[in-house]
């Protein structure tokens, strides 16, 4: 396995593979890597001639200060998970390179308007733009590949894919499963900052999630949910209900396949999950 810091050693790397006419499986990462990322990294084994995964902890998709210095940050346990997974590159490239400006704002932002503007980002208001504008990078520098995204991030490959669709890139974007930990939980690099009493209310995410797979009015499968929540304290930022690719909210007019979005506050941290549900129209 090869480790690249240049952006210039990591564009001519994917061109030599392309030219060899070799595919390319991107997996884009903030590092604190878990079982989840290895099995993106797998699929992209199973599914792609080379495997390339990027860490890199981006700045401009925090908009608390406080939470960009507690993300965790594990570069030698990262190294030793990617290669047992079958990746063949990992880029670690520099802030400087990614963002020369930085701390200063860069002057391009790519931002996916509508999608950006609800739950996690009325939440954390700049995170998409910062998302949207680091993956188009990831994207460019690549070049032709297909990348691989964690379903438990179901908001973020929304905004993902329109981007994708919009600027024209060469990127066939794919959601993989969300993995949970045996209780449930959703795996995330964030959850090692829960506290033991933390992490079992924590649970009641999941447990939210599984009230709302038996087919209801929305109105009806939103209470099953926050019933769930609030049995376990949670302080929860939103729990709705939506359409997968719009994320417009569904109402009891509507029937069909749609999202439940779960976003909840836990010892100071945020955690998202979501599942596929049906709807049915109330009486």
């Amino acid at each position: 396995m090869q480790v690249f810091t240049t952006l210039s050693d990591w564009r001519r790397y994917c061109e030599q593979q392309r030219a060899a006419g070799k595919t390319i499986g991107l997996v884009p990462t903030m590092g604190a890597l878990h079982a989840g990322h290895a099995s993106l990294m797998q699929r992209a084994r199973r599914e792609c001639d080379v495997v390339v995964t990027t860490i890199f902890v981006n700045p401009r998709q925090f908009n608390q200060a406080s939470d960009l210095s507690s993300y965790p940050r594990t570069p030698e346990a990262d190294l030793v998970l990617c290669e047992a997974n079958g990746v063949d590159v990992v880029i670690e490239p520099a802030l400087g390179d990614m963002w020369p400006s930085y701390p200063a704002p860069t002057l391009t932002t790519v931002s996916v308007s509508e999608l950006s503007r609800s739950f996690e980002g009325a939440g954390r208001p700049g995170h998409f733009d910062g998302v949207a504008s680091v993956v188009a990078k990831l994207f460019i520098v690549t070049g032709p590949c297909t990348a691989y995204f964690g379903e438990k991030d179901f908001q973020q490959i929304a905004v993902v894919c329109q981007m994708a669709s919009d600027l024209s890139l060469d990127v066939t974007v794919v959601a993989c499963p969300t993995v949970r930990d045996s209780d449930g939980l959703a795996l995330s690099s964030r959850n090692v900052r829960l506290t033991e009493e933390g992490r079992s209310r924590a649970t009641a995410l999941s447990r939210a999630l599984d009230v709302a797979q038996e087919p209801a009015p929305a109105s009806t499968l939103r209470y099953r949910m926050n019933k769930v929540l609030a049995e376990a304290n949670l302080d929860v930022e939103y729990c709705d209900i939506v359409e997968p690719h719009s994320l417009a909210v569904t109402s009891d007019d509507e029937a069909g396949e749609r999202r439940a979005l779960l976003c909840c506050i836990v010892d100071g941290v945020r955690l998202i999950d979501n599942a596929a549900v049906v709807v049915t129209k109330g009486n």
